[in-house]
């Protein structure tokens, strides 16, 4: 009887303790994303986007704001692109998409999403693929807000991207020339003057076409393409090939193609350099 009545009174001094002294836990404050935000935008400013990405999505999930919301979600995406993490940004700019359908920075993402696409292209012997991504977005984009400031930009990228792809399949025709497959060869030539006649690659296309038929014995096809040649670029390196091919006793003589071949350097090197 004693020990119950001891420990009954230990257990009330205990409680009456306990009811005199703060809770262990607070509650967390809440997250003020205005601060949080700003917080963001200075990393930002200051080129730390890895930082700003992670402060961008913290203000974005504590907005209560959906306009507020989805402008910090934007700024996590250019940040993620600004130091080259294209993958997230590109999931990301997806998210935002579906997340901010009516949001007047939607055109930014879609554009920023082809940017990217774009940038993500090397040279002609690699990887196709983010080619023709970058060719749908790029059209959609232009298809969708023609009238824009950014589809002038894109439309330069796409003449770009165009010159990639032709350069792809004028790479391959000439490796199937190389081992003598003709048909394939001949194939990836008629690519490059059906869809890309408007790139650096197509008096290239032409004369090779020519080449291969005259070869074969198909002199009349040849002569075909040599006049498509001519008629279009009569004072071309590549007519001048071409002639020679036909007129046996034609002689070349040797020109000085420096411009020509700068041009060519800076739009390769223009297809692989990052956009600052």
């Amino acid at each position: 009887m004693f020990l119950r009545s001891f420990f009954l009174i230990s257990i009330s001094l205990v409680l009456i303790s306990c009811s005199n002294k703060e809770p262990i836990y607070k509650p967390s404050e809440k997250i003020n994303p205005f601060i949080v935000y700003e917080e963001g935008y200075a990393a930002f400013k200051k080129n730390n986007f890895f930082f700003a990405n992670i402060k961008f999505l913290e203000a974005e999930t504590n907005f209560e704001n959906l306009e507020q919301a989805a402008k910090a979600a934007i700024m996590s995406c250019f940040s993620l692109y600004a130091i080259n993490f294209y993958d997230e940004a590109l999931s990301n700019l997806d998210r935002f998409l579906k997340t901010y359908p009516a949001d007047k920075n939607t055109i930014y993402a879609e554009y920023l999403k082809a940017v990217i696409y774009f940038e993500q292209i090397s040279d002609e012997k690699k990887d196709v693929t983010p080619l023709l991504e970058a060719t749908q977005q790029i059209d959609f984009f232009i298809d969708k807000y023609p009238n824009s400031d950014y589809a002038v930009d894109l439309k330069f990228k796409k003449g770009l991207v165009e010159n990639q792809l032709a350069a792809k399949e004028l790479f391959v025709a000439k490796y199937y020339i190389s081992v003598q497959k003709w048909i394939p060869a001949i194939n990836r030539l008629k690519v490059i003057v059906k869809d890309y006649d408007e790139t650096i690659f197509i008096e290239e296309a032409l004369h090779r076409l020519v080449e291969i038929h005259y070869y074969l014995g198909l002199e009349k096809e040849a002569k075909q393409y040599a006049k498509i040649l001519g008629y279009n670029y009569n004072s071309g390196e590549w007519f001048e090939q071409s002639y020679k091919i036909l007129n046996k006793d034609y002689v070349i003589t040797k020109k000085t193609k420096k411009k020509e071949t700068e041009d060519k350097d800076n739009i390769i090197k223009k297809i692989i350099k990052k956009i600052k």
